[in-house]
């Protein structure tokens, strides 16, 4: 997608930090943010180092002018988060941009019936994970007086679903949350926004069905889902406004999908 030479612009020599950043969404992400503007800091974070390490060459090869930082960060271990943004070398510390991409379901099993673990992982990485490293990184942001904080909801935050209880209880928390920051930075130059998305095919479902291939696949049976690059331009273009302008919400579908529990297939 072309963006223009004045969205290019303002991401020169940005520092971006991407949680979840290893596949899916959060990797697509930082191959769109390479693409528009390849005079980057990008510092890539997910619980699979090897995959980051091997991310970060094939970007450094397609994008020259382009710094990385790849690092393993599992965001469901708050007390890990703070020290990790503290210890940042240098040349990465100064962050401009927070995409809180990591995130997880597991399970569709009903209330009554839901794996006390699942709950506790899902909230863990979900929800404290998303407000321990917000709270980390936004002092950084406030002592710069801006700065972008972007989350990767979902359209389950505004409609529950059967077997999707603590899923969507999670996404509502992030919900709240980012309403609550985009008026506690109302006064500064710093923007929070929540990008929401329906169906999109990564790899999400198999993390949900613990690599039963044929529950993930069963998900989009019969639907056209949306792709991981598909919430990258979007991403991108939320990340790429003038300063004075906050994309607060953006709810995304695909087109045969009209709430989080269905998906309307033409007969």
């Amino acid at each position: 997608m072309s963006y223009g030479k004045a969205a290019a612009e303002r991401l020169l020599n940005k520092v971006i930090l991407i949680t979840g950043a290893s596949s899916g969404i959060g990797l697509a992400i930082a191959e769109e943010l390479a693409a528009v503007q390849s005079n980057i800091k990008l510092i890539l974070t997910a619980r699979r180092l090897d995959v980051l390490k091997e991310s970060k060459a094939s970007l450094e090869k397609q994008y020259p002018g382009i710094s990385i930082l790849a690092q393993e960060l599992d965001v469901s271990k708050v007390e890990t988060i703070a020290p990790f943004i503290k210890n940042l070398p240098e040349e990465f510390a100064d962050i401009d941009v927070l995409v809180n991409n990591a995130g997880l379901a597991l399970g569709r099993d009903f209330i009554g019936e839901i794996e006390t673990q699942d709950i506790e992982t899902m909230f863990q990485t979900n929800v404290l994970g998303l407000i321990t490293i917000t709270q980390a990184v936004l002092p950084i942001m406030k002592r710069r007086n801006s700065g972008t904080i972007l989350g990767i909801g979902s359209i389950a935050s505004r409609d529950g679903y059967p077997g999707g209880s603590v899923y969507c209880a999670t996404k509502a928390s992030v919900r709240a949350f980012f309403q609550s920051l985009q008026k506690e930075t109302i006064s500064t130059k710093i923007r929070a926004s929540l990008l929401e998305p329906g169906q999109v095919w990564t790899n999400f479902s198999l993390t949900r069905f613990k690599n039963d291939e044929q529950k993930a696949a069963d998900v989009y049976k019969g639907g056209e889902p949306l792709n991981a690059a598909d919430i990258a331009e979007i991403a991108a273009f939320i990340l790429t406004r003038r300063e004075n302008t906050v994309i607060a919400e953006t709810l995304v579908f695909p087109t045969n999908q009209a709430s989080s529990a269905h998906v309307y297939r033409a007969e």
